[in-house]
């Protein structure tokens, strides 16, 4: 390998991975400030070449692992978790969303403002009155969620957002 190349592999695998770190334990944090989401995912394919960089120019010491034991076990359980996060039977669908907080959403829309403003611990007249103020019509308390924003031209979830405060609205 090309004496430059293999000078600059480290030094780029360990710059990305310094920024894919920051930026990934801010994310965990929820301080999603500037640009740090993007920043993070655009340059994680930046951590990707790096190491792919490292490994080709340091390959003789890489594949040496390959014979030992403890590495194995160790790069085996890393494969088998990177392969079980992709599998659909934990908490997360593939937008990211809670299945749970889905299924409620589901239910919610699916039912009568009446039993809503129940779930909410709120009157059907004050969630009337809370979606007249966000332009939304309701004809009726025992209408669900789905009649209301129909007849609003509107998303469930735009109804919803507006009876919980703007949280889940659309843009």
């Amino acid at each position: 390998m090309n004496a430059t190349l293999k000078s600059l592999a480290t030094p780029v695998a360990a710059g990305a991975f310094f920024i894919s770190a920051i930026t990934g334990t801010l994310i965990f944090f929820d301080v999603e400030i500037g640009a740090v989401e993007p920043v993070h995912k655009w340059l994680s394919w930046l951590l990707l070449g790096g190491i792919m960089l490292h490994v080709l120019t340091h390959w003789n010491s890489f594949s040496g692992y390959f014979s030992r034991k403890p590495a194995l076990a160790v790069i085996g359980m890393a494969l088998a978790v990177a392969g079980g996060s992709m599998l659909p039977v934990f908490g997360e669908d593939e937008e990211g969303e809670k299945r749970t907080a889905k299924a409620a959403v589901y239910a919610l829309e699916s039912a009568s403002l009446e039993t809503v403003a129940q779930v909410v611990k709120s009157r059907p007249e004050e969630l009337t009155l809370r979606l007249k103020l966000a332009g939304i019509t309701v004809s009726s308390p025992a209408a669900t969620i789905t009649e209301i924003a129909s007849s609003n031209s509107k998303e469930s979830e735009e109804v919803l957002g507006a009876i919980l405060g703007g949280g889940t609205q659309k843009d």
